[in-house]
C-alpha cells in the first residue's frame, strides 16, 4: 500500500486542529462551570443556623468549647495507643473534663447562648440552691449557629459516655467505670443546669412580655377614658 506524503501531512494537521478545538471547547466549558458554581455560592450563602463555625458570632469560644468536649473522649478512647500508663490517662481525662465543666459553666454558656448558673449555699440554714442567670431579651442576640452547636454538644456528650459505660460493662473492663462515673456526673450536671436555666429564661421572657402587654393595655385604656371624660 503506497502512502501519499501530502495526504499524510494533511491528516496529521487535521488531527491536531481537531484536538486543539476539543481542548478549547472543554476548557471553555470548565470555565463556565466554575463561574456558575461561584455565582451560585455567592447568591446562596449558608442558611443561618447551619453547622458551620464560620457563621458563629464567637468562633474562638465555640471552637474552644467543642475542643474541650471532644478532647476528653479522644483521650479515653485512644490514650492506650500512645501509653500503657492507665494512671496518666485517668489524670489527663479528668483534667480535661474539669476544664470542660468550668469553661462551659462560666464562659461558653454565657457567650454562646446568654445563660449562666451557679450554686449558692445559705449560711444560716446550710442548704444549697441553684441560681440561674440569662441575658436580657433586648441586650443580646443569640446566634442560631452558636445555639445549635451548644445544645447538640451539651446533650450528645452524656449519651456518648453512657454508651462507653455499656461497652465497658460488656467487655468486663470495670477499671474504667470510676472514670466514666466522674465524666457522667460532670456532664449531666451541666446538662441539667443549663436545661433548667433555659426553661427559666423562657418563662421569665413570657412573664415579662405579659407584664409589658398588660402595662400597654392599661395605658391605652386610661388614655381612652381620659379623652372620653375630658
Amino acid at each position: 500500500m503506497d502512502l501519499n506524503p501530502v495526504g499524510l501531512l494533511l491528516s496529521i494537521g487535521r488531527s491536531r486542529a481537531i484536538a486543539q478545538i476539543r481542548r478549547a471547547a472543554f476548557g471553555e466549558r470548565t470555565t463556565v462551570i466554575n463561574v456558575s458554581t461561584a455565582d451560585m455560592e455567592a447568591q446562596h450563602p449558608p442558611a443561618p443556623g447551619s453547622l458551620s463555625w464560620r457563621l458563629s458570632s464567637h468562633p474562638i469560644t465555640l471552637l474552644t468549647f467543642l475542643g474541650f468536649r471532644v478532647s476528653s473522649l479522644l483521650v479515653y478512647l485512644f490514650g492506650m495507643l500512645f501509653t500503657d500508663n492507665l494512671v496518666m490517662i485517668f489524670i489527663i481525662t479528668i483534667l480535661l473534663l474539669a476544664a470542660d465543666f468550668y469553661y462551659l459553666k462560666n464562659i461558653a454558656g454565657r457567650r454562646l447562648v446568654g445563660l449562666r448558673w451557679w450554686n449558692e449555699v445559705d449560711p444560716s440554714t446550710g442548704g444549697s440552691h441553684w441560681v440561674f442567670e440569662s441575658s436580657e431579651p433586648g441586650t443580646k442576640i443569640i446566634n442560631a449557629t452558636d445555639s445549635r452547636f451548644f445544645w447538640l454538644a451539651i446533650y450528645a456528650q452524656p449519651v456518648l459516655w453512657i454508651l462507653l459505660a455499656i461497652v465497658a460493662l460488656f467487655s468486663l473492663k470495670f477499671i474504667w467505670l470510676p472514670l466514666i462515673a466522674i465524666a457522667l456526673v460532670l456532664t449531666i450536671t451541666n446538662t441539667l443546669a443549663f436545661s433548667r436555666c433555659d426553661k427559666f429564661s423562657q418563662a421569665s421572657n413570657i412573664a415579662g412580655s405579659a407584664l409589658n402587654s398588660g402595662n400597654i393595655a392599661g395605658s391605652i385604656a386610661s388614655n381612652m377614658f381620659g379623652r372620653l371624660f375630658r
